[in-house]
């Protein structure tokens, strides 16, 4: 599996140089799953352009239901009161699935847009699916800024973490922050719940590992990979006992069996890639990880055996067929596959 290409940024940085000029475009598509980046900035244009007591008389929301390229002219065409500009903002339409007629209407008055409007475009509940080849995509291009809210570098999520930690009066190191995003996941919007209920515990100002232990939701891949690495570590209770955790938690067999038939591929193809010389930046590179995880990844890797990984995803996906096939019970299933995968053969 070749490496996967880098999300485009530049409309991201085209629009937060917009912002920081102070001068705000004319026509914007918000997408991406980082949603607390597009809120975080969604409200920054909202403060920029609606200013004045009469903000509410600016702001034309177009919902998809509404949506027509009546209405849309209709809320472009409407004056700004007592201020400069209009927010026009229009929420999980999509564009490209509009009939042609209206495609080509929609084309027409996003060329035209006055100086005083802002359109934006929310992709929130669809996802946005721009057609390179359309004339519709051309305009939007042409005329407008597409902005992709991806999941931030791992240093800037560190950096985010530990401000939103102080703001809260808490301080909380480096490494201890990797770990957090690793167990709770990078995106922005989940973690900002996490650190607020972990800084609501911690009793002292310095935050803990045993503070994040105590109350932070693990994602269902960090916890499955604690089950794995235990194994790597010949803890076969340990491995169990994070198994049990998950029945108790009442997450779904199959879910679990996913996440660890897709730990285990990774696990192979991290083992193959030391076989070969290879080291975390091609592991990387090969899952699109973060630093942070793919060394976990790899330095979990060195406990396998390359036979031991080969065999384990092998199994993995047998027990996953006969989940999904045979009626077997789910948990009985898993339980019989840990066991089996007990003694790993250690290099």
């Amino acid at each position: 599996m070749p490496p996967k290409g880098k999300p485009d940024t530049a409309g991201y940085q085209k629009m937060k140089k917009d912002l920081s000029a102070g001068k705000p475009g004319q026509l914007y598509i918000f997408h991406g799953e980082e949603t607390y980046l597009r809120d975080h900035y969604l409200g920054k244009l909202r403060e920029m352009l609606l200013s004045g007591g009469m903000g509410e008389f600016n702001l034309h929301e177009i919902a998809a239901k509404d949506m027509s390229p009546h209405a849309l002219e209709e809320a472009v065409d409407c004056l700004p009161m007592m201020s400069e500009r209009t927010l026009v903002q229009v929420t999980d339409y999509d564009l490209f699935k509009a009939g042609e007629k209206d495609r080509e209407a929609y084309i027409q008055i996003l060329s035209q847009l006055p100086e005083y409007c802002c359109v934006i475009f929310i992709y929130d509940l669809i996802d946005y699916k721009g057609d390179a080849r359309t004339k519709l995509a051309a305009a939007l291009k042409a005329h407008g800024t597409v902005v992709n809210f991806i999941r931030q570098d791992q240093g800037d999520l560190v950096d985010w973490g530990r401000r939103r930690f102080r703001a809260l009066g808490k301080e909380i190191d480096s490494r201890l922050a990797l770990d957090l995003i690793f167990l709770c996941g990078d995106l922005m919007h989940n973690l900002i719940g996490e650190i607020e209920k972990i800084a609501a515990y911690a009793k002292g100002p310095h935050i803990t590992r045993e503070d994040i232990e105590a109350v932070a939701t693990p994602q269902l891949d960090a916890v499955v990979f604690r089950m794995t690495d235990a194994i790597g570590e010949g803890q076969f209770d340990k491995a169990m006992g994070v198994l049990g955790e998950l029945f108790q938690m009442q997450e779904a067999p199959i879910k679990i069996m996913w996440s660890l038939g897709r730990q285990m591929r990774q696990l192979y193809s991290a083992r193959l890639a030391l076989e070969r010389g290879e080291g975390t930046a091609f592991v990387a590179g090969l899952w699109n990880l973060k630093p942070y995880p793919a060394d976990k990844l790899v330095r979990s890797a060195k406990r396998f055996s390359l036979p031991w990984c080969r065999r384990a995803v092998v199994r993995c996906g047998q027990v996953d067929l006969a989940m999904k096939s045979t009626g077997q019970d789910g948990k009985e299933l898993l339980t019989s596959l840990m066991l089996e995968l007990a003694n790993p053969v250690k290099k």
